[in-house]
């Protein structure tokens, strides 16, 4: 699985970063011969920044050397890498896999002054049934779509709640705007946005209803009829024919999102976090809204999807866990919490911290819409992600019909299952992450 957070900035290798801003700090651990490795899955610049400056900090009042490491896209591959030589970072993100894949490689925090602050949605969901606490969670994810808000109120256009209605808007901006506007803009490189939309949209196609429309018991035995996902690979290359798609989608950047947003040349976009702070920033006159993921089926409501978004978990092995740990209680303090979730435009998951977002008004509107938890990390076994961004370039790219992607997508979740041990009939989370060959990892 990968990263969710859209509109990360590529990173070809890992940037090593160390003391002031990541990269005016002494990495040998001069100051006290201490020196701890963390990796993390943040990418946006924004974020990168002051989660840098906050190590910083940590570095200058304990006199500990923390060597950050962020590898951008190749972040999971790195790490897989790395459990399988049992070298992990002193502190790494889970990024969604706190318990199924890195279970085994985690300390147990429940006895961390922060860890009886945490809301009892983040805490049941980084705890298991003994007790153990597998991370801290910087931010709790909470994603939607988010719109222009300035270029839909000049179309006399409301937020969309179905899918219906999202298909409306965009085809109405694309009969108004023409070539001016990209009613929805999708990044595969750098973002993996063909991925994102086929992730969060699989929730109101297949889960969040309920009755007949409703597949989760299958999914997770291994007997769903993939013939009921085709519906999604038909809608986007529906919306690539008609133009509502920018023609780019399987080489644009995700880099390129901001700008264009704040150009008003965007409408509506699968990201979150800081995204809509990054676009006001860059142009105060846009206004940009966050929906939650639109409902398809008649009866059914909009979902929030959610779950880990960035974490901090300790190695079980390291030779520096109390040191681990003390960086950890840093970023959990008051002040800290505050700042990383509000550089991240989400929820701190901490209940003493009263942080603001970008999207605080959106949240609002819709707090009695229910979370649901990633698709892929719920109802899928580990390497699907990769699926099923290819499967959708190889649609848009005029490779594959939409039959061909939901077959691509059968044949592979049932070659996966059996990775892990999974027979049919057995629930996906029962089986262990499988073990990774070092050799074949690099």
């Amino acid at each position: 699985m990968k990263k969710r957070l859209l509109l990360s900035m590529p990173v070809v290798t890992a940037v090593v970063l160390s003391g002031c801003g990541g990269g005016g700090g002494d990495s040998s651990g001069e100051n006290s011969g201490e020196t701890l490795t963390l990796y993390s899955s943040v990418t946006n610049e924004s974020e990168k920044e002051t989660f840098e400056e906050l190590v910083a900090d940590f570095e200058e009042e304990s006199g500990i050397q923390v060597n950050v490491n962020l590898p951008g896209a190749d972040y999971e591959s790195q790490l897989r890498v790395q459990m399988a030589s049992n070298e992990m970072p002193d502190v790494f993100d889970t990024h969604g896999w706190a318990q199924n894949r890195y279970g085994d490689y985690t300390e147990d925090l429940s006895e961390e002054e922060w860890a009886s602050d945490l809301n009892d949605n983040m805490s049941s969901l980084l705890s298991d049934e003994e007790g153990k606490l597998y991370a801290y969670p910087i931010n709790e994810a909470l994603d939607g779509i988010s719109y222009n808000k300035t270029l839909l109120d000049e179309h006399g256009i409301e937020a969309p709640e179905t899918y219906d209605e999202l298909l409306a808007a965009m085809r109405q901006l694309e009969k108004e705007a023409g070539d001016e506007v990209t009613p929805m803009f999708m990044a595969q490189e750098g973002a993996g946005a063909i991925a994102q939309y086929f992730d969060q949209m699989a929730t109101p196609l297949l889960t969040s209803a309920e009755g007949e429309n409703n597949y989760e018991e299958e999914l997770k035995e291994g007997t769903f009829d993939w013939s009921n996902y085709t519906f999604l690979p038909e809608q986007l290359q529906t919306m690539h024919e008609e133009g509502l798609v920018n023609e780019d989608a399987v080489n644009a950047n995700g880099a390129q999102a901001v700008n264009l947003m704040a150009q008003n040349q965007i409408a509506f976009i699968f990201a979150g976090g800081s995204f809509g702070a990054d676009v006001t920033e860059l142009n105060p006159e846009v206004e940009v809204g966050m929906v939650p993921v639109p409902s398809i089926h008649e009866g059914d409501d909009p979902s929030w999807i959610g779950g880990e978004r960035h974490t901090l978990a300790v190695w079980n092995d390291s030779d520096m866990k109390e040191e681990a740990k003390e960086f950890i209680s840093f970023m959990a303090e008051e002040e800290n919490a505050k700042t990383m979730a509000e550089a991240t435009a989400l929820p701190s998951p901490l209940e003493s911290v009263d942080s603001e977002s970008y999207y605080e008004d959106s949240y609002a509107k819709y707090e009695d819409i229910e979370i649901e938890p990633y698709f892929d990390r719920e109802y899928l076994p580990s390497g699907m992600w990769d699926v099923i961004g290819s499967t959708g370039e190889e649609l848009l790219a005029g490779s594959m019909t939409p039959e061909q992607v939901s077959n691509e997508m059968a044949t592979e979740f049932e070659r996966l299952r059996e990775e892990v041990g999974v027979e049919e009939g057995e629930d996906i989370e029962e089986a262990e992450e499988p073990e990774v060959d070092e050799e074949e990892a690099e």
